[in-house]
């Protein structure tokens, strides 16, 4: 069996096989494991022979009870008639007709998966299939989710892998880690038991990282990773585009509201407030630099930094009022700011006259802290109040 790293302790409760059992036992119980590979496709009709080969293979050499869905959408490019003609009945192509994308077509293999493990996979040999029975052996020594992963001991990628493409890598994991603790929760290569999805309220990934929804929404801690060398693909072309990765970005925001909440709101209010601090600068040096008298261009980086504070919070912090009047918004951000200036000054003064010894730097910090939060406080309740049906992050 290859190695295994386990985030926390396997906990026998997840499967009754697990107990107790020696590790030839619990392989040969993962052997017998009825399995769904869910494998998404677009346009990978020269990646079949291959894939298809490589499972049939290890089909017949470990016993293994599988059906591969190949969910297509809509290729046309003799996806259906090689499947047609391949001769093997466990092998089925669904030409999907929803919205197109690999995480709406991975959730529609998951609901047409009729075994009650579930390997998702691409189509492009990048993930090798010769891991997935030790990822099924990995579920029934107690982990949650099993993930083929690119960094953990043993795993690795082609050499071919630029600079670049492993810096875009390290920053896309470092982003999520806060949402999980396995080191490669970007991977498209993992395995998970059917009935996991029932402790999800919803899913609705967006873009490619369809793990890492799952792993967040339906609350999986005891994750495991097993060692894979991740391969380069070569036939067809990678659908990893730069929208993608804007869409991941709008992704992680998603899951980090799901996740955390009230604090997540509170994050991206902050980092709109320093977004107003560089608009309110900004505008201040340009209207002086125009000529216009320094009292006005104090002024001006004010208004303007207010309107961009209220644009930015509306659209990303409390982006779930969005449908809701936004004029009737910006006057009670506007009046929830100018409230907030004076519980700035008037804890600021507080601080520095009756509190002893408190310098002036330390009550300004304490104003400007009571003041954040007393905006954070009125924009969440007031000014940008949750709707009885918030759109769901």
């Amino acid at each position: 069996m290859t190695a295994l790293t386990m985030h926390d302790p396997p906990s026998a409760e997840h499967d009754p096989a697990s107990v107790d059992a020696p590790a030839d036992g619990l392989a040969h119980v993962a052997s017998l494991t009825p399995i769904s590979i869910v494998v998404p496709t677009y346009r990978e009709c020269e990646n079949l022979p291959g894939l298809v080969g490589r499972i049939d293979a290890l089909k017949h050499e470990r016993g293994l009870d599988l059906e591969l869905l190949l969910m297509d959408d809509q290729s046309g490019d003799g996806s259906r008639e090689w499947v047609e003609q391949c001769g093997h009945d466990w092998v089925r192509l669904v030409e999907r007709e929803g919205p197109r994308g690999l995480s709406p077509a991975v959730l529609d293999g998951m609901r047409l998966a009729k075994h009650p493990v579930i390997v998702v996979m691409d189509a492009d040999l990048s993930h090798p299939p010769e891991k997935v029975p030790d990822m099924v052996l990995a579920l029934h020594a107690g982990q949650e989710l099993v993930i083929g992963s690119r960094y953990v001991a043993g795993g690795s990628t082609d050499d071919e892998w630029g600079f670049f493409r492993w810096l875009n890598s390290f920053i896309a994991t470092k982003l999520a880690a806060p949402l999980t603790s396995a080191r490669d929760p970007m991977a498209g290569f993992f395995a998970f038991r059917k009935r996991e999805l029932e402790r999800a309220d919803y899913l609705n990934p967006i873009g490619y990282k369809i793990g890492l929804e799952v792993i967040v929404k339906c609350r999986l801690t005891n994750v495991g990773e097993v060692p894979i060398h991740f391969t380069d693909r070569a036939h067809g072309e990678s659908k990893l585009t730069l929208r993608e990765q804007l869409r991941y970005l709008q992704h992680l925001r998603r899951l980090y509201i799901y996740k955390f909440g009230t604090w997540s709101h509170l994050a991206q209010f902050m980092m709109v407030g320093a977004s107003g601090v560089v608009v309110n600068l900004l505008v201040l040096y340009a209207l002086v630099w125009m000529g216009v008298n320094e009292r006005v261009a104090f002024a001006g980086g004010i208004a303007v930094s207010l309107v961009s504070n209220f644009l930015l919070n509306r659209r990303f912090s409390f982006s779930y009022a969005r449908g809701q009047s936004i004029g009737k918004q910006f006057i009670g951000f506007a009046g929830a700011c100018s409230v907030g200036m004076v519980v700035q000054w008037a804890v600021s003064v507080l601080l520095h006259d009756f509190v002893s010894g408190t310098p002036l730097w330390l009550a300004s910090l304490g104003g400007i802290a009571a003041g954040t939060v007393f905006n954070f406080l009125t924009s969440r309740y007031l000014v940008f109040r949750n709707a009885k049906s918030p759109v769901k992050p």
